[in-house]
């Protein structure tokens, strides 16, 4: 299991989604361009030590990262307020990479393509979206459950 955050803007998620990664021992992938600047100063508050600790591996865009997903053979699982599939009702394999866009935009009409299954949250009605660290947080737990790949 793995996760991948497309273009974030928001060093708090980005420290708190790494430090999730490094607490579970999933690697974690950033597609740039970021909306600030990349640096382990950036996303210490959120992060605290551990999101140094994390396997971070940084894209520099889409097609880099597409082209390295593809050559591994994983499968990217996007996480999506238009998901096709809720949560609870999707079967995760080890091999899935969780995506996430960004916090402001999303992610654009060619990624969303380009994802081999669209899975969204359920939430209450009339709320938009969940956070974006939050929802990495609530798939990965979900994605580990079903493989049974939590650390011991």
């Amino acid at each position: 299991m793995e996760i991948a955050l497309f273009q974030p803007d928001i060093a708090g998620n980005v420290g708190t989604t790494l430090r999730t990664a490094a607490c579970f021992d999933v690697p974690a992938h950033i597609i740039e361009p970021c909306g600030f600047p990349f640096s382990d100063a950036a996303l210490k508050r959120a992060g605290m030590d551990y999101a140094t600790r994390a396997n971070v591996r940084r894209h520099a865009d889409w097609t880099g990262f597409q082209a390295w997903s593809a050559d591994a053979g994983l499968r990217l699982v996007l996480l999506t307020t238009g998901g096709a599939t809720p949560l609870p009702g999707f079967s995760f394999t080890a091999g899935d990479i969780l995506l996430l866009g960004s916090e402001s935009s999303g992610v654009p009409p060619h990624v969303h393509d380009a994802a081999d299954a669209r899975v969204a949250i359920p939430m209450r009605a009339g709320f938009r979206s969940l956070n974006v660290a939050v929802a990495a947080g609530i798939a990965l737990a979900e994605a580990l459950r079903q493989t049974k790949g939590f650390p011991s």
